[in-house]
């Protein structure tokens, strides 16, 4: 359909599902590791209980390829093609021509956002998984019409692909890492329990929901990461009772950020 915005180069592509998926592919500038991170990212949030795109494993064949010659990596004035196989689908949440999906809308309309508080939790996940990115989603209305207009806006949460650090697969843990650019997300935290219930569900998340992780990524991008893969998950394991100082860095590290939290 296009190509989207982003240094990973993804597009947007409709799969034979009929549904729409922003893709990244493994050979994307960033690093194949990013993959890894989107779909390990996607589990975790759907453990959570955070609104995000639900992502799934999309073949695309050379044959596809061959036949959109848009689909390939621009570098500089070189155009690369992208490798056929298994790569990472975001769904998208509708379709494309139908539903209007905004990246920034104003304050007066960001108040309006019915799940406006899971901005809350993802800054629990984005602390204890290390996202050295900015915090990135999207905006939709559901239904369609008066209702729709009725009903206000919806938060999407996307773009794990640096959590762990991206390509690095390290926690560097900068105080303010994965904060959202805009302040008023924030306004309604008082303390540390206004990152319930997510916080509770990130201290005490399964064993199991990393497992279920690993078995939902191809073989093919792991590789020769399986050792590297498994040190990081089983940091990421045990750093999880970190993330409530975490958060009180991010608050000690920028406290105008938090004007109600005393």
């Amino acid at each position: 359909m296009r190509r989207m915005r982003g240094g990973a180069q993804a597009h947007l592509i409709e799969a034979d599902d009929g549904c729409f998926y922003v893709v990244k592919f493994r050979n994307n500038p960033q690093h194949s590791r990013v993959l890894i991170n989107e779909a390990v990212g996607a589990v975790l949030l759907e453990c959570l209980g955070i609104s995000a795109a639900s992502f799934a494993v999309v073949s695309v064949s050379r044959e596809f390829l061959a036949e959109n010659s848009a689909l390939c990596l621009e570098l500089g004035t070189r155009r690369e093609p992208f490798e056929p196989g298994w790569h990472f689908g975001s769904r998208y949440p509708g379709h494309p021509e139908k539903l209007a999906v905004y990246d920034f809308i104003p304050d007066l309309l960001l108040r309006q956002v019915v799940n406006l508080r899971e901005f809350h939790g993802i800054l629990a996940f984005d602390k204890w998984t290390g996202n050295a990115d900015g915090r990135q989603a999207v905006f939709y209305r559901t239904g369609s019409g008066p209702a729709a207009r009725r009903a206000g806006f919806h938060a999407l949460m996307i773009d794990q692909g640096f959590i762990f650090n991206g390509p690095h697969w390290d926690f560097p843990d900068g105080p303010l890492y994965g904060l959202y650019h805009r302040a008023l997300v924030y306004e309604g935290v008082r303390s540390l329990d206004d990152f319930q219930p997510w916080l509770d569900r990130v201290v005490n998340c399964p064993a199991g929901v990393l497992d279920e992780a690993c078995r939902r990524l191809p073989l093919e991008w792991i590789r020769d990461e399986q050792e590297a893969l498994d040190r990081l998950l089983e940091t990421l394991w045990h750093r999880r009772r970190r993330v409530p100082d975490l958060l009180c860095d991010v608050r000690n590290a920028r406290p105008a950020l938090f004007p109600n939290w005393r």
